[in-house]
């Protein structure tokens, strides 16, 4: 899945290539084939942040909040398209750009506040200026940090696959 090509795009849940954030438990591949679109992952969200466009496609929204990673979605899904045992296979992680208030000499550290992990933490620098640090191995890729962010900063991208869980 291609990386996003702007935060817009990121929050509306559009990637490249026409593709979606996908919720937690997608299948990696046969997802639109294997959903119907019926909505019953989206009506089992208790962040309501799974949507479904006019066309049934059914992407994750996380402007609207974080995966909790609860797997109601997958338990919910009629089909195989969303499954329980996929949930560990999340392969993203929180980036911090260079947008990032605090980069740039305003105190804000609204995405570590929001980091229920405390993956994200604030390295004292000289000047004033803390830098962001995500641990990666910590970090859920729920996205609490992404509407948190006021400036648009936070953002998920894809692990490494070496450090991508495989369930078998």
């Amino acid at each position: 899945m291609p990386i996003p090509t702007s935060r817009r795009d990121f929050l509306r849940g559009s990637l490249r290539g026409g593709e979606f954030l996908r919720p937690p438990g997608a299948r990696p591949a046969g997802f639109e084939r294997a959903c119907t679109g019926c909505g019953d992952c989206a009506a089992a969200c208790p962040e309501a942040i799974i949507q479904t466009d006019n066309r049934g496609a059914v992407r994750l929204d996380l402007a609207l909040g974080a995966c909790t990673f609860c797997g109601d979605c997958a338990r919910a899904c009629p089909t195989d398209a969303l499954s329980a045992d996929r949930l560990g296979d999340w392969p993203w992680v929180a980036t911090i750009s260079a947008e990032c208030l605090s980069l740039n000499a305003v105190s804000c550290r609204a995405c570590e506040d929001a980091c229920e992990p405390r993956a994200i933490r604030f390295r004292p620098a000289l000047g004033g200026r803390a830098q962001p640090i995500v641990d990666d191995e910590g970090c859920t890729g729920c996205g609490g940090c992404i509407s948190i962010c006021p400036v648009g900063a936070v953002s998920l991208s894809h692990r490494a696959p070496a450090e991508c869980e495989v369930t078998q």
